[in-house]
This record gives C-alpha cells, sequence and structure tokens, in this order.
C-alpha cells in the first residue's frame, strides 16, 4: 500500500518520556511535522543506536518544527527500563510510543505478524497529520538519522514552495528545481 498523501488515523497510545509516563495521541501530533520512527524492540542490538543517533540530532528536529516518536511493541515500562539500563537510551528526550497491542504498527502496516515486532519504518507527517515520506527497512537493517532530517527538510520545501522541488542530495540553502517545458531534456 502506498502511504503517501494518506492521513493518519486517530489513535492514543502510552508513552514513556524524560522520567514520566504520558498520553499521545493524534491530536498531540497534528499542528506540527512527526517523525514516527518504528523498530523491532527494547534490549536489541541496532535499535539503540538509532534511538542514539535521533536524539544527538534532536534539536535539529526541534528547530524544523517537528518531533520525532519512536514506536515499538513494548509497554511504556519496558521504555522506563530499558533507559534506566542504558546510557544511551537514557539521554533520549522525545516520546518513545508503547504499541503492545500492535495499534500503530498495523496502521502503519508494518508489523510483522508472526515476530510481533515492528519493521524499521520511518514515516514523516505533515502538520496536517498527511504523510509526506516513509521508508520501511527490514530488521537487521538500520536507517541514517540525517537522511531522515534532510529528507524532513525537503518536505517543508516543498510544502513552503509548491512550485519548486527538491534533487538528489539537497539540502536546506541549496538550490531548488522549478520545473517548466524549457528544463525538458536539459537536466
Amino acid at each position: 500500500m502506498n502511504f503517501v498523501g494518506h492521513e493518519i488515523e486517530d489513535f492514543q497510545v502510552n508513552a514513556y518520556q524524560n522520567g514520566q509516563i504520558t498520553t499521545v495521541t493524534k491530536q498531540d501530533v497534528v499542528g506540527k511535522w512527526g517523525i514516527f520512527f518504528f523498530y523491532p524492540a527494547d534490549f536489541s542490538f541496532v535499535c539503540p543506536t538509532e534511538l542514539e543517533a535521533l536524539q544527538d540530532r534532536y534539536s535539529n528536529f526541534k528547530s524544523a518544527n517537528a518531533d520525532i516518536y519512536s514506536v515499538s511493541e513494548d509497554t511504556e515500562f519496558v521504555h522506563k527500563a530499558w533507559a534506566q539500563a542504558s546510557a544511551k537510551i537514557g539521554k533520549i528526550k522525545y516520546p518513545m510510543l508503547a504499541d503492545p497491542a500492535g495499534k500503530l504498527a498495523r496502521m502503519f502496516d508494518v508489523l510483522d505478524e508472526n515476530a510481533g515486532q515492528a519493521y524499521r519504518g520511518v514515516f514523516i507527517v505533515d502538520p496536517d497529520g498527511v504523510i509526506q515520506s516513509y521508508t520501511i527497512n527490514n530488521m537487521g537493517i538500520g536507517r541514517n538519522a540525517d537522511e531522515i532530517l534532510r529528507t524532513l527538510q525537503a518536505a517543508q520545501f516543498v510544502r513552503e514552495h509548491g512550485d519548486q522541488v527538491c534533487p538528489v542530495n539537497w539540502k536546506p540553502g541549496q538550490d531548488a528545481i522549478k520545473p517548466s517545458l524549457d528544463l525538458v531534456g536539459k537536466l
């Protein structure tokens, strides 16, 4: 299924954030950009490296009016235990969503039903709650936090400048392309 252009459904899940158990809903997400970052499981191997890399760039995401929502099939209590056991996870400031019933993983179609774990999905959601970009990797393939940030920035640029598009490896401040008949065959 293609998710680009689809609005996310209503949801309500528990989360662990900054030593507290909270609730996150769709209403908490809309109004700013959101990164839904699915990973297979707490207390695993590739996952802490990814979550730490996102935390290292969290201020960049916040500066871009975006929040990160990491999601696994673990409970908020397991997230808390992981944060207490791991220095890398303990420094995370963004919400770690608990999805033990698989509601979010099914909504975003990243749940491996046999394993009871989510594939490594990244969904960039605009302030209207509409998915603008997504990637899904198999369990053992880690992602690049810098590329997630770059893709977010490109999605924001395109939203703001609807008459321009971002070429390969585009970064903020670089030239975009304004499609026109004059460019056909010249790029």
